[in-house]
């Protein structure tokens, strides 16, 4: 059986910390090792300026949260060292992002890379990222990445796991129709689990035809250290993308 090591202890921890300043529980670890200056710096001084208010109703047009014009809006949630969020955002200036990180190293990371990259078309919410769902006007986001979340292996915390019915019901409400969530995992029973759970959806369909379109990843896919380390142990990484029908 899978279990948590300390790499990934140091994003996600196995306990519990305080409630999360949106709603709902949170399960996870929020800090890690001391930051160093500069990334306490932006924290203090980046994070407010880049940070979602969600305590004023969002935009009816989310392109309202960005300087730069944009044609629609990407959600990446848990974005971990913002290896992809940084990525993604850098190949398209045209489209805006907003990504999710409940742990503080993490969004300090994410912080120092948008300032190293001049990344102007990304916002950000360092908490519990279902409060974000829940605030986004309904079809407003045309792709949701969830990308190698935390899998709860023991059976007793499967409902921790973030994709599950309820979720899926959440995540279709502020997704375009033939919007996109594309999901991956190197754990075959989350694999399975979120599978069974869609295929039970009446809001998603899962578009692979054969096994190469699962076990590809998407065009443009560069490996995260998570997913590095996860081919390291003999895991090996599945893609899916569902469709909002």
């Amino acid at each position: 059986m899978w279990a948590v090591t300390e790499d990934d202890k140091d994003k996600f921890g196995e306990g519990t910390d305080a409630p999360p300043r949106g709603h709902g529980a949170f399960f996870g670890r929020r800090k890690g090792k001391t930051l160093r200056p500069g990334h306490a710096d932006l924290m203090s001084a980046s994070l407010p300026q880049l940070r979602l208010d969600l305590t004023a109703p969002p935009p009816a047009d989310l392109a309202g949260l960005f300087p730069e014009p944009v044609g629609e809006v990407w959600l990446e949630i848990g974005f971990g060292g913002g290896e992809h969020l940084t990525q993604r955002a850098g190949e398209n200036p045209q489209i805006g992002f907003i990504g999710c990180e409940a742990y503080v190293n993490g969004t300090a990371k994410m912080l120092a890379q948008i300032e190293q990259n001049g990344l102007a078309n990304i916002r950000l919410w360092d908490d519990d990222a279902k409060a974000v769902v829940d605030w986004l006007p309904a079809g407003s986001i045309a792709r949701i990445y969830l990308l190698y979340p935390d899998p709860w292996p023991k059976r007793r915390h499967r409902k921790r796991r973030f994709l599950g019915e309820e979720m899926l019901t959440r995540l279709a409400r502020i997704l375009k129709p033939g919007g996109e969530l594309r999901f991956a995992t190197d754990i075959d029973d989350y694999a399975a689990y979120a599978l069974a759970r869609v295929a039970r959806s009446s809001e998603f369909e899962w578009t692979a035809e054969r096994q190469a379109d699962w076990l590809t990843p998407w065009e443009g896919w560069r490996s995260t250290r998570y997913e590095a380390k996860a081919l390291r142990e003999g895991r090996r990484g599945a893609y899916f993308t569902f469709r909002r029908i």
